[in-house]
Formats: C-alpha cells, structure tokens, sequence
C-alpha cells in the first residue's frame, strides 16, 4: 500500500503540463503565461501630472508661502487626453488635470490646495503659489512603470487581476498561456439519482460529480460531467465513449472491493492499474491509473484516470489531495501544495489503523496562535463536516493518539476570516 506521497508522485509522473493557447486578456485570469511579454511602449508613454493643480517650473516656487506668495500668469489648461501645447517660460504657469501631459518648461506641479486659486475670481489669468515645490514633484515619468522593449511579465507567471491590468496597459488585449486541462468527471453506481429528480426509496442523489466538478472548476481545470453509469462494464464503457477527448479522467465510487466496484476492472481491461490503495484516511480505496483512448484527431493514447472514492468525503478529500496537484501541474503551476500551519488542537482523536488521517477542522486564530476543533463527527457520509470546515488536521501515520493540546499540520482550504477570526 503506498503512501500519501508515493501516491503523489506516482500521479504527478503521468500527466504533463497543457500546450499554450492565446486567450484575451480576461480570459487568461487564472492562467500561467507561456511566454515573456514584451512592451511595445512606455508605460505611461509621456511625462503626466500625479494631482490636480499646476504645472510650473519649480524655480519659480522658491521661498514661496502663504505670507509671501510667488505669484505666475496663468498661459492655459492641460486636461488629461489632451496635448500639452503651450510652453512654459520662466514666470508662467499652466493649470492641469490628474494624467494630463506635462507642458514643455515644466519640471513640477503645484497641487490647487497648496495655492491660492480659492481666493481668485473665475477668469483670473494669475495664480499664487503658496508652497515652495522640487523639481519632478507630482510628476509621473515616462517610462516609469514599464520601459518600451522591456520584458514586463515573465512565462510561468499566474494572471492574477493585476497582470491583467499590466496587459492592458501595454495594448495588449491577448495573451499566450497554458490551456486549461479538460476534466470528464463520472459517477458509478444504481443507486445514484441526478438531482433535480424525485429520490426513491433506497436511492440517493448524485452529490460526488457536482462537488468534484465545482472542485475543478475552483483548481482551473474546465470539468465535463458525464451523468452516471450503472454498475456493469456495459453502462460504464458507454458513459466512457462519450467523453474520449478528454485530458484525465475521473470516476467516483467502484473502487473497492464489493462485488459491484468495477472500475478497477475496467482499468484492468481497458488500460493500466498503476495503483489501488492508499495508507490513509479517508480514501483508503483510491484508483490510478491509465485507459486507453482517441484523441480529436483519431489518434489513440493513453488518458490518465483518478479513481475516486464513493464516500462524499472520502471523494472530496482525496480530490483535494490528488487531483488538485495533477490539475495544477497541468496548468503548468509550479507550486501544488496547499499552505499549511501549525495549530494547537482542542479536541482528542485516535488513529487506530496506523495511516494518515485528515480530520475535517475549523481553524481559528487567537494571540497570534493558530487552534483547531472538529467539525463534529468525522464519519465519510457527513458531507458537511466538509461545509463547515476550512482546513484538514493531519494525524501522522505513527500517531495513535492526539490529546487536547497537542500541535498538528492543518492543511488550509481556504482562509475564510470568519472563521480565522473564531466565536
């Protein structure tokens, strides 16, 4: 039985990172960017005004204040958008707007508040400088952002909102990255509704596709969700046929070993079984391994397919640890794991099987220390302990018992400050 990290590895080794794909810029947040980006411009591309107020040459400001004014004619007015015609000459001054182009002579500006204007009637050609102002105050430099010919976004860098706003500051209304891997998500099992529909007696409805599709969906992976396959080779092959394009494969349930779990079968017939079991809890029954299939150009190969378990938990825990980093590295991200801390513990728990376990918690912070509790019942149906948490407390493989107060690695799904911030 292999461990948490052979398991790992062992996924990691069979899928690979997507081809580059050009998006617009909106639709590569998330991405990584497959290329270095280079600006055909300055960013911004003139000299323009930080404040609203006057452009001047900062000589004429010397010893300037509210006692003993340096007072300027007043040549025009530069807005933002608009070109700065006139030309300053010593002893003048031109009014202007946040992001306007600074006139030539100018090598400053003096903000409205730091003159007199408020005190000037309306057509008044003068202005009084009341604040002694250095030169290249207010002013944004040319260049000072982005250096035409400059590389200003590196390949394997995420688009997060702020490298949107960089593309877009440059022209740049398309970007190269790394395609979004397309995840088929299938569930087994005849006693699976789709929700929607009435449940009848002995039935229950389809959670694991929905929360495994919103999973990918959250890693930025694009899921396809194949409904459900019954419990024999037929019903799942055909399910199978339907989505043969994809990038990896994932079912849920027949994993085990009852005498309905087939999908290690199928695995066996129709691909490779490269692992089956893994020492932890929950998701002891997980499934690796390939299945053969066509690419859209006919092509046959090898897809890799994730077995999850039919627990709600189990599956949402194991989709977590497994196929988030497979997703990831696809993605071409570079770093897979979530971050961790180390949180005092406030409830007992015990280890009876000698594996690791991943014990639903909620984290909160206080006096700088880090505490975790339990949701509540840890059984694999009880799909809300996965609600109501925002991390999972790790219980080593050699630790058969962890009292109040000891320390353990709580992986973070989310850092919902709600809950950081406790009752």
């Amino acid at each position: 039985m292999l461990s948490v990290e052979q398991a790992m590895e062992r996924i990691l080794g069979y899928v690979n990172v997507m081809e580059s794909e050009e998006r617009s810029i909106m639709e590569s947040l998330g991405q990584v960017i497959a290329e270095d980006v280079y600006s055909g411009v300055d960013v911004p591309p003139q000299d323009n005004a930080v404040m609203d107020g006057y452009a001047v040459y900062s000589k004429d400001t010397r010893s300037a204040s509210g006692e003993s004014p340096r007072v300027l004619d007043v040549i025009g007015m530069v807005a933002a958008g608009a070109r700065a015609y006139c030309r300053l000459m010593p002893g003048t001054a031109v009014r202007i707007m946040t992001g306007a182009p600074i006139p030539e002579g100018a090598d400053s500006v003096v903000r409205f508040e730091d003159t007199d204007e408020a005190c000037r009637g309306e057509g008044d050609k003068k202005i009084g400088i009341l604040k002694e102002v250095e030169p290249g105050k207010f002013i944004r430099r040319a260049g000072e952002d982005i250096k035409k010919g400059s590389k200003a976004l590196v390949k394997g860098k995420v688009v997060r909102p702020s490298e949107v706003g960089v593309l877009a500051s440059m022209g740049y209304d398309r970007v190269k990255g790394i395609r979004r891997p397309r995840v088929t998500i299938l569930a087994t099992g005849d006693e699976l509704v789709e929700v929607g529909n009435p449940l009848p007696p002995g039935k229950i409805y389809n959670s694991n596709s929905y929360g495994i599709a919103a999973s990918v969906l959250s890693y930025g992976g694009i899921p396809e969700v194949l409904g459900i396959a019954r419990d024999n080779e037929a019903s799942m092959l055909e399910r199978l046929r339907q989505r043969m394009d994809t990038d990896i494969m994932v079912t849920s349930a027949g994993v085990s070993a009852g005498d309905y779990d087939i999908v290690k079968d199928i695995l066996a017939k129709k691909g490779d079984i490269v692992f089956s079991k893994v020492r932890m809890k929950p998701g002891k029954p997980l499934a690796f391994g390939t299945i053969e299939s066509i690419d859209r150009n006919g092509v046959a190969r090898k897809v890799p397919h994730i077995g999850l378990p039919g627990n709600p938990v189990s599956c949402m825990v194991t989709a977590e640890l497994f196929l988030r980093p497979a997703i990831l590295k696809m993605l071409g991200r570079k770093n897979l794991a979530r971050p961790t801390v180390e949180a005092v513990m406030e409830d007992t728990k015990d280890n009876y099987g000698g594996t690791r376990v991943f014990n639903r918690a909620i984290v909160t912070k206080r006096d700088g220390r880090y505490y975790a509790r339990l949701t509540g019942p840890q059984a694999t149906g009880i799909l809300t302990s996965m609600s109501k948490a925002n991390g999972l407390a790790v219980i080593p493989e050699d630790k058969v018992k962890v009292n109040k107060g000891d320390v353990l690695r709580v992986m973070m799904l989310d850092w919902d400050d709600e809950l950081l911030q406790g009752d």
